[in-house]
């Protein structure tokens, strides 16, 4: 990507932030759903890639029902984004009300024993918003990671947004974020990180809807190193405004193995616990890139 065409992408970005953001809410959901409807009809790759992640999460379906919840998880996507745009500018106190766990006692006894806590989340609905609403509604701030994003302005942009609404965000290149999460999380804080997708050589593989994939060691390996609980969250869309979750028991730290055993049998319960909630949801799983190997395989192949 070119300079010219940085400032081109970091510009579409600023001005939807600038514009959403005072649109009142009913007008931000119907723009949403015709941007939405819009790229849903074009066909692009992106659609294709999401239609072929669900033909695995929902194996039974036939083309008619696949384009169908295409058509669904890109309104969900673009949801995503209106919703994203708007929250800096939202009444914290509007989170309880519009945001509803179940088994939030999970996570504020987690966060009681001062054992530290880290949340895996995969990309389900709304997850900036269910940050938001752990800082507005349950009143402890967090630390995440951020993919860099390129242009370097529009990373910022990522940042100085999850920033205003109370997140400490950290870089995931450098190397530096593993240990700065864990000092967090022994001084008995709380860390969310999404993790359902991991294409680096340090990724996990699991077995995900009947295939490998590969997801993130950091949440099993950080339980490990620092003694934090491990929770799983899934999420899901109701009507605007609700969004609802779920808190998952604890993913416990195996008694026996070696420590790439113990990280693997806990990453494949998180892959478990995200199965289960996109297989509930499947029109609110935002993957709209390659995730299984044998689909990453079959691009390599093609490019030789």
């Amino acid at each position: 990507m070119g300079a010219a065409q940085d400032k081109l992408v970091d510009g579409v970005y600023g001005l939807g932030w600038a514009a959403v953001k005072k649109l009142p809410e009913p007008a931000a959901v119907a723009l949403g759903r015709r941007i939405a409807d819009f790229a849903w009809k074009r066909r692009g790759k992106s659609v294709l890639r999401l239609e072929s992640n669900l033909a695995r999460v929902v194996p039974e379906a036939g083309p008619e029902r696949l384009r169908e919840l295409s058509k669904a998880g890109m309104r969900s996507y673009m949801r995503y984004w209106m919703e994203s745009f708007r929250l800096p500018t939202m009444d914290p106190k509007r989170f309880a009300a519009d945001v509803e766990f179940q088994d939030e006692n999970l996570l504020r006894e987690a966060l009681a024993s001062g054992r530290g806590v880290i949340v895996a989340l995969p990309h389900l609905a709304n997850w900036d918003l269910a940050g938001a609403w752990a800082i507005g509604h349950i009143g402890v701030p967090f630390t995440t990671v951020a993919e860099r994003l390129k242009p370097e302005t529009l990373y910022d942009r990522f940042v100085a947004y999850r920033e205003s609404l109370g997140m400490e965000v950290l870089p995931h290149s450098g190397g530096a974020a593993f240990g700065t999460l864990a000092r967090r999380l022994r001084s008995g804080g709380l860390v969310c990180l999404v993790a359902d997708r991991d294409l680096s050589a340090s990724g996990v593989e699991v077995d995900f809807f009947g295939s490998k994939a590969r997801m993130p060691a950091g949440p099993a390996l950080l339980a490990q190193q620092t003694g934090a609980v491990l929770l799983a969250a899934t999420l899901h869309y109701g009507e605007t405004p609700k969004m609802y979750g779920r808190i998952h028991p604890e993913v416990e730290v195996p008694t026996t193995g070696t420590r790439a055993e113990k990280t693997a049998a806990m990453t494949q319960a998180v892959a478990d616990v995200f199965a289960w909630g996109i297989a509930e949801h499947p029109e609110d799983w935002h993957m709209l890139q390659r995730l299984w190997l044998d689909d990453l395989t079959d691009r390599q192949e093609r490019a030789q």
